[in-house]
């Protein structure tokens, strides 16, 4: 069931056994694009729990056991077999994810839920298998915890869109508590579109519904949603929305608008670009009841249409994305360009950072000192 592979040159390593189900995997899941994988389960084998290991962060902090990678790895063989055991055994069980709160640029907080190693590894393997199916069918406007579609991908992107497209208002939209709210028997609805694997499933399943331990010493048991610093949560959200708002964005919005409609989605975080004032407004109101449909909501107060167009450059409008403050401006040549600059909110809050690292680290020798400048000016 579980064996190892042998070539010409003698035993594959794990990472390319791994490489090459995978591609095979996302080779057919491109070509037949509503097939049903089965055997998934398998698939999560010593060589995929070896890859994994080798992939996740061994800087994280520990989980409710308390045990970090560095620990981890003192019997990591021993403990590789003991979680292929518990696999093969169907005894596995997801232990209960230590949840932190993290402070946002807006001064609030976003809980960050931290699972034990163990679990880190089942899960970053079974986001490989969700990764090869699903990135066949993701879109292309869908940026965020993708291979080489990261936050200066998706900017880059939208400005040429906005520079070159017809467009002269913006939806900027924003998910009230998004990871919190997902739908379980949606999400596991959506994955059973791609995904007949009982036991595949049911091994997400015991992600979504693990417990988690607060910082007070409380246990919450979820009903919805799955913790952000979950390894499998970004490709899972990913997946609720590729159904929730990319497919029918394309499929329906789109098809009825009067005129040039684009959506740019980075994780939860999205705008979309009208020509029309009336395709702007009717979708304004398709997206609520969308949303709603499926567990989710829109945070009004931070949901607007924006006029945004080169021909009312007097308007000074802008509207924020992933970071940056986006504008309609002109170029020294006179041209109408989209100018772009750090958001006001998020320079303050770097400067305030950075003024408090300085004073914590003004002590140190200046050899060392300019070379943690330097790598933290890069970012």
């Amino acid at each position: 069931m579980y064996s190892s592979k042998e070539t010409l040159t003698g035993r594959a390593r794990p990472e390319q056994l791994v490489q090459t189900s995978l591609k095979g995997i996302a080779k057919k899941a491109k070509r037949l694009k509503k097939y049903r994988f089965r055997d998934l389960y398998r698939q999560i084998n010593h060589s995929a729990l070896s890859k994994a290991w080798d992939n996740i962060n061994k800087k994280a902090a520990a989980g409710v056991d308390k045990i970090t990678a560095k620990e981890f790895a003192k019997n990591l063989k021993d403990n590789i077999e003991s979680i292929l055991d518990s696999l093969i055994g169907k005894r596995y069980h997801a232990k209960m994810v230590r949840r932190v709160n993290i402070e946002k640029d807006n001064g609030k907080l976003r809980p960050l839920g931290i699972p034990v190693v163990a679990d880190k590894i089942v899960q970053r393997a079974t986001a490989d298998i969700l990764e090869a199916i699903y990135e066949q069918d993701f879109i292309d406007n869908s940026y965020g915890y993708r291979p080489n579609r990261d936050s200066k991908v998706a900017i880059k992107s939208l400005t040429k869109e906005l520079q070159f497209g017809k467009y002269s208002y913006i939806v900027e939209a924003d998910i009230k508590g998004f990871f919190d709210n997902i739908d379980h028997d949606w999400l596991i609805e959506m994955l059973k579109q791609r995904v007949n694997d009982k036991e595949f499933i049911r091994l997400i399943k015991k992600w979504l519904k693990a417990g988690i331990l607060k910082e007070d010493g409380q246990v919450i048991h979820p009903v919805t949603g799955t913790p952000q610093g979950g390894i499998i949560s970004p490709i899972l959200a990913n997946i609720y929305l590729h159904y929730v708002l990319d497919i029918w964005f394309i499929g329906k919005v789109k098809k009825e608008c009067a005129g040039e409609a684009h959506l740019c989605r980075y994780a939860d975080d999205f705008v979309c670009a009208f020509r029309y004032k009336r395709d702007a407004e009717r979708f304004y109101h398709m997206l609520q009841k969308r949303l709603n449909k499926f567990g989710l909501a829109l945070s009004l107060e931070k949901t607007n249409i924006i006029s945004f167009s080169r021909f009312r450059k007097y308007e000074n409008n802008s509207f924020e994305f992933l970071g940056f403050e986006m504008r309609w401006g002109t170029s020294r040549k006179g041209k109408d360009i989209i100018k772009r600059r750090t958001s006001r909110k998020k320079l303050r809050k770097s400067l305030k950072n950075f003024t408090k690292w300085c004073k914590e680290n003004r002590n140190k020798r200046l050899r060392s000192l300019f070379s943690d400048l330097n790598a933290k000016l890069r970012g």
